[in-house]
């Protein structure tokens, strides 16, 4: 389990692995996305944990998410902008692919980024700081479940290899099952009315890979990414609604 874990590493994180992997099982690694969540979440925890004892909160939850997004290399927000891109400005499947390959970020993406980081902000901003950490924690990790699900329900869009194909992989059932497991683990350190929060994430799954099929046949490597960034945030504002009640 610790080599297909590595490839996953190296993909999905800018941390350093050994050189010496066999990529050509980076597809199967895919399963343990959620697993990666724990890190990058657990290291986006510490950072807050860390940064709130000498700052305001606002300022804590600033440090934490820049934290996931170094460690990330910005991936999952680099293919959330070029969604925004595409469906955006694109109005058919060949167009939407194009605009999604060119490196160049436009005003769709630009402005989806600056909402969804704001929406992030504010949502951990009004959660009580002792709470913070534990979501960062589930919100990464149940993030990383909506891409598996994707991948397990449709097929890969471009019909040409690009530098993401090489993750596609579909997982049988009892990979998606270690997967949902992994993803779900966390929730448990958090008040008992946030195993909720699963609902709303598993619904923007299916409805993002509806619109996806609907209009490319499938997915992309940027709509997988994607599809973490949406439930990532779906997630947070499904904890903040439910803390009304805990």
């Amino acid at each position: 389990m610790l080599k297909p874990f590595l490839l996953a590493l190296s993909f999905y994180t800018r941390l350093p692995v050994p050189q010496s992997l066999d990529y050509r099982q980076l597809p199967q690694s895919a399963v343990y996305l959620p697993l990666i969540g724990w890190l990058v979440g657990g290291s986006c925890a510490l950072m807050f944990y860390l940064a709130d004892w000498l700052w305001p909160q606002t300022v804590a939850v600033i440090l934490a998410l820049s934290t996931g997004i170094l460690l990330t290399g910005a991936l999952h927000e680099d293919g959330f902008a070029d969604v925004c891109d595409g469906f955006g400005g694109g109005m058919n499947k060949q167009r939407i692919l194009e605009i999604m390959k060119d490196s160049q970020v436009g005003v769709y993406g630009l402005l989806g980024l600056l909402l969804m980081l704001l929406l992030k902000i504010s949502l951990l901003n009004s959660l009580p700081a002792v709470a913070v950490p534990l979501v960062l924690l589930s919100g990464h990790s149940l993030s990383r479940w909506s891409p598996l699900l994707l991948m397990k329900g449709y097929n890969y869009a471009r019909e040409q290899h690009s530098k993401a194909s090489g993750a596609v992989y579909q997982p049988d059932f009892t990979e998606l099952a270690f997967a949902t497991i992994i993803a779900s683990l966390p929730l448990a350190l958090l008040p008992a009315l946030c195993v909720l929060t699963v609902i709303p994430v598993l619904l923007v799954t299916l409805v993002l890979g509806r619109y996806f099929h609907r209009h490319i046949g499938g997915y992309t490597g940027d709509c997988l990414g994607a599809s973490q960034q949406v439930a990532e945030t779906v997630f947070y504002l499904s904890v903040s609604a439910l803390w009304i009640f805990i």
